[in-house]
């Protein structure tokens, strides 16, 4: 397949691991990823994360970024109101098998959680000295840091993946999905569906240096795209219509969907909607 090029539909930053994401129109983009991106996490007693792979309600929690703070909203709940530039007690908390430095956000933010999900839950905040790196199996020569998400930097999807998929569940009397409960980073438009499968490289001439993307690994699906975000009920789609026909010989026949990538080139450049993106395929 020759190489070719498409544009940057949408950016999504989830700044808490499994809680509701934002849509933004550009971001920063660091060691971690996307700035902010799933810096912040819920623990259980023990200092475990929490997801809505357990607690579905999740979902509902909405945040709102500002200059200074995070806004968070949930039914039920009075807003609480997060600052960005201030933690609390030094801690630490498990993210799958790493146990890392993280920030407790202090005893308000803890009562809110655990009234709203009706069981004990601490919010904690990555501690940016801490560099958890993903599987270099995957990443290969590149060092890729995380904060709270499961293993990669980035996640890629392209929207006709989605618009395939909708039109799959439509043929089952099924209800369309929206993207957002696939949980990406970068969503692309011009590419054909799952094209981002093959995808080696993306190169965008960002503000302040040209970026590259490696695709490195395909994202095996849990439970979590079948919680619908406007309820946080748990149901069987879209994950029974994917088991259907996304079966992946690479992932030992798990479901997959989107592409986990880390940054080669450009730190500290700004990502913006509807800029060109080049790609290179692998394959």
């Amino acid at each position: 397949m020759s190489d070719l090029a498409c544009r940057l539909a949408a950016i999504h930053i989830h700044p808490i691991k499994s809680c509701a994401g934002i849509a933004v129109d550009e971001a920063l983009l660091v060691e971690t990823g996307l700035e902010l991106d799933r810096a912040w996490m819920l623990v259980d007693p023990e200092g475990r994360m929490v997801t809505q792979r357990v607690l579905p309600r999740l979902a509902l929690v909405q945040p709102t970024l500002g200059s200074e703070e995070m806004r968070l909203r949930a039914p039920g709940m009075l807003a609480l109101h997060v600052a960005l530039d201030r933690v609390e007690t030094p801690t630490r908390a498990r993210v799958w098998d790493d146990e890392v430095k993280a920030y407790d956000m202090g005893e308000l933010a803890a009562q809110w959680f655990s009234d709203f999900a009706g069981r004990r839950l601490r919010l904690v905040r990555f501690d940016p000295e801490q560099r958890r790196l993903s599987d270099r199996r995957w990443s290969g020569a590149v060092e890729a840091e995380n904060a709270f998400s499961d293993a990669f930097p980035l996640l890629v999807v392209g929207q006709a993946s989605l618009d395939d998929l909708n039109r799959r569940l439509g043929e089952r009397g099924q209800a369309a999905v929206g993207i957002e409960r696939f949980r990406p980073n970068l969503v692309l438009d011009g590419i054909d569906p799952y094209d981002e499968d093959q995808i080696d490289t993306l190169t965008i001439a960002a503000e302040g240096a040209e970026v590259k993307l490696k695709l490195v690994k395909p994202c095996v699906r849990c439970t979590i795209p079948s919680v619908d975000p406007a309820s946080g009920i748990q149901g069987d789609e879209p994950g029974a219509t994917l088991a259907g026909y996304r079966a992946d010989a690479r992932m030992n026949g798990g479901i997959t969907f989107a592409m986990n990538a880390v940054v080669q080139e450009g730190l500290l450049s700004t990502l913006r909607v509807n800029q060109r993106v080049d790609l290179s395929f692998g394959f």
